[in-house]
């Protein structure tokens, strides 16, 4: 390998902040974008009475990059991080990013900081995090007039150190992640803080991940806390569809591998009647790809799926399939990955 990278243990990073040399920012004044420039500096300035602070108007991504096994560096489907930006931005009123300068933002600073990409081989990747807020000083309610488009990005091991390790999952009532026609589809930090009751009261009860039914019925499978929610039944794959679902890429791209295997997509309303039915149950995002699931507890009862002790045979196939494509060592057919 020619390429110089940093003196780190690769195989054993933890899923977290690591300093890396360069973040790239760029600057919305007087109605338009500047061109962007390299800091160093981790933080950020800005004026108390920021409208990002007091009235949530910021939105982020998240993405990642991989060495591949004959050493190029890519990011795996940039041009879809760019377009579900542009959803949110349109919004919550923030200025059109266009995918000309994401895409361009994404190869600056990652280019920068190539010596921070995990060698091929690791399992180690580097996380991309877009970040774009309003700035300046604003008291009333109202679009900021000044924003911060922003890029950082840090080396990351798995997301969970036991891979495709199944866990346990509990169906909250009591807390809701998002409100029908809210902002439940864009990728806003108000959702997340949103859904952290919920974790930590499934967490003081002993489930590392919950499942939000829909906010209208709650008789509808929405997503998990931090990632979609899929199932197998038989050679079917299904996903809920609702309005206050944000749309993962990761469960878009497994999808469409699902339908190029032969099996049967569906995308549609899920009641949680139906988990009695479902062979396997995976939660699935860009952190940890797919998380099998072996037991979802609801109402005083436990719906269980596959052995309990590794991913299902269907989830695992995906899973291969798509690292396999982010490392290079499947075929890209559909062209997903962004060469830096």
């Amino acid at each position: 390998m020619n390429r110089k990278t940093e003196d780190l243990d690769w195989s054993n990073l933890p899923f977290g902040y690591v300093k890396t040399d360069f973040n790239i920012r760029y600057f919305y004044r007087n109605g338009k974008w500047d061109e962007g420039e390299l800091f160093s500096d981790e933080n950020i300035s800005i004026h108390m009475a920021a409208p990002c602070i007091h009235y949530g108007q910021e939105a982020f991504e998240g993405m990642k990059a991989f060495e591949t096994k004959v050493g190029r560096v890519v990011v795996f489907r940039p041009e879809e991080n760019a377009r579900r930006l542009q959803k949110t931005c349109e919004r919550i009123f923030i200025p059109e990013i266009s995918e000309k300068m994401f895409l361009e933002a994404v190869k600056r600073v990652v280019s920068a900081n190539k010596k921070f990409v995990p060698p091929y081989g690791t399992g180690a990747s580097l996380y991309i995090r877009p970040l774009v807020i309003g700035v300046g000083p604003k008291v009333g309610l109202g679009p900021a007039e000044e924003y911060i488009f922003l890029i950082f990005v840090t080396p990351v091991g798995p997301y969970y150190k036991g891979g495709l390790s199944p866990v346990n999952a509990l169906i909250v009532t009591d807390f809701d992640r998002a409100a029908p026609h809210g902002v439940g589809d864009c990728k806003v930090g108000g959702n997340y803080a949103a859904g952290l009751a919920g974790a930590q009261y499934g967490k003081k009860k002993g489930y590392p991940v919950v499942l939000h039914l829909d906010p209208k019925e709650n008789n509808y499978i929405d997503e998990f806390s931090t990632s979609n929610f899929i199932a197998i039944k038989d050679n079917t794959y299904i996903t809920p569809s609702s309005e206050s679902i944000l749309k993962s890429i990761t469960n878009d791209s497994l999808s469409i591998i699902a339908e190029q295997k032969g099996m049967t997509v569906e995308k549609r309303n899920v009641e949680v009647k139906e988990l009695s039915g479902f062979d396997e149950v995976g939660a699935v995002g860009t952190a940890a790809v797919v998380t099998p699931v072996n037991l979802i507890h609801y109402n005083g009862t436990d719906y269980t799926f596959g052995n309990g002790e590794e991913a299902g045979p269907v989830i695992k196939s995906l899973y291969n399939e798509l690292t396999g494509i982010q490392k290079g060592d499947v075929e890209d057919r559909n062209n997903w990955l962004f060469e830096i």
